[in-house]
């Protein structure tokens, strides 16, 4: 029997967490945290001295208790890609199950960077598997990664393959055919195991309500090479801020920073862990391209170099596309690093707003600080790294699985999954919608 507990991310986006139990065997996709409960929480605070009970009463990690009696049986804990809200609960929750981690080289690579920025340490073995890769856990399961399409590199459909079907798991995904970096998704396996028998879709919904494809990174590129080409900056800085996982893009903004003749300067913490994992399984170098500095001290170097060297030979990429209080676009913004903006300065945001309050309101004042410089704000400068209905639609035509769990999302969006559902066919008591910490046996 398959029994599954939707153990995070079931009533909000972020914090995922699911974990699958086959007869007395047990797999965990994803540990994540929520990221605005997890930043609040920990912002002044070094990690290592906060403990997993501390981060799970504030809603920052998922709450593993609801597996407690399930913790003997774990055989692999596997997150899909290397977002925080995927991968980043797995330093405080993994040790307390006697199985390897085991993800894509990009995951690992994060992971690592998490851990020893941190200073924390884990138990479990991390064990590499390549996309379109297979691995036998256990007798009687084998996993196996699909190659997907998303903001991050190397994120991967989980396939679990037992003998009462195939599970996917597929948090979180696009289905880009022009990706600008990586192959585009397995659309051939993904139809081979929709022909087999496909008992369990567990699926990201977030964009379930929104009636269209999502566009391809390669549109976004598309709009990056207007705002940074074809509007005119010269005698201007330019200042590009963006997801700092998201090196498809970043590599877009290197090629074109390049393509203007400017010097490239990578200015934060997040851009640098992120570039270095990238780096070390040579998927970017980034370093050969431009220069990196990682710590506030060295920012405010490097922001003292460019406003002696002009700063209209530099094109700055910083942290901060959400206006985040302690980035460092919010930091030259505010006076604390050495930047004077100027009249007419390009700031592009290349990102959307993450629809929170907390966003909402860091977004309002940075670009109300910028706007009294005079700056240019370039906002939007951006394509989602998550599928739309009609995306849904197709992937559910490609695996035709008997049940469907929609996942990644409150209950409305969760909600519009389960209309998709009905309007392809499927009877209510094959879609699922289910809270945090419930078990569902198929």
């Amino acid at each position: 029997m398959i029994e599954i507990c939707t153990v995070g991310g079931y009533n909000e986006v972020g914090k995922n967490m699911t974990a699958v139990k086959v007869d007395d065997e047990v797999v965990i996709f994803d540990m994540g945290v929520h990221l605005d409960s997890y930043i609040k929480y920990t912002e002044d605070e070094d990690l290592h001295d906060i403990s997993a009970a501390e981060l799970i009463k504030v809603g920052a990690i998922p709450d593993d208790s609801v597996i407690s009696d399930w913790r003997k049986m774990v055989r692999a804990i596997i997150p899909t890609h290397a977002h925080l809200d995927h991968i980043g609960a797995v330093p405080f929750l993994s040790n307390k199950y006697d199985a390897p981690i085991i993800c894509t080289p990009y995951s690992a690579e994060v992971l690592k960077a998490l851990l020893k920025d941190e200073k924390l340490k884990l138990n479990n073995k991390i064990r590499v598997l390549s996309p379109n890769s297979t691995l036998k856990i256990s007798e009687t399961m084998k996993v196996e990664f699909i190659n997907m399409t998303h903001s991050v590199p190397q994120t991967i459909m989980v396939a679990l393959h037992t003998k009462y079907g195939t599970i996917i798991y597929a948090n979180d995904f696009k289905l880009d055919d022009s990706p600008i970096m990586g192959k585009k998704p397995n659309y051939k396996r993904l139809r081979e195991l929709g022909d087999q028998k496909v008992a369990v879709l567990i699926i990201d919904s977030i964009y379930a309500s929104e009636h269209k494809k999502t566009p391809s990174e390669s549109v976004a590129k598309e709009m990056l090479r207007d705002v940074l080409l074809s509007v005119d900056s010269k005698g201007k800085a330019v200042i590009v801020t963006t997801f700092s996982s998201h090196l498809a893009r970043l590599k877009s903004i290197v090629e074109f920073g390049k393509r203007m003749n400017r010097k490239i300067v990578f200015l934060g913490r997040s851009l640098a862990k992120y570039i270095e994992a990238g780096e070390n399984i040579n998927l970017v170098n980034f370093s050969k391209e431009g220069k990196i500095f990682k710590y506030a001290n060295e920012a405010k170097s490097g922001l003292r170099k460019i406003m002696k060297d002009g700063r209209e030979k530099y094109l700055i990429v910083v942290t901060g596309h959400q206006g985040e209080p302690k980035s460092i676009l919010s930091r030259m913004v505010g006076g604390t690093l050495p930047f004077d903006f100027k009249k007419e300065d390009h700031v592009v945001f290349s990102c959307t707003i993450i629809p929170t309050s907390v966003n909402f309101a860091n977004r309002e004042k940075i670009e109300g600080d910028l706007r009294k410089f005079g700056v240019r704000i370039f906002r939007d400068i951006h394509v989602s790294g998550h599928a739309a209905r009609e995306d849904h639609r197709d992937l559910i035509n490609l695996t035709r699985p008997e049940h469907l769990i929609p996942a990644h999302a409150e209950l409305a969006k969760r909600s519009a999954m389960a209309e998709l559902a009905s309007e392809m066919g499927y009877a209510p008591s094959k879609v699922h919608l289910v809270k945090n910490g419930q078990r569902l046996k198929i």
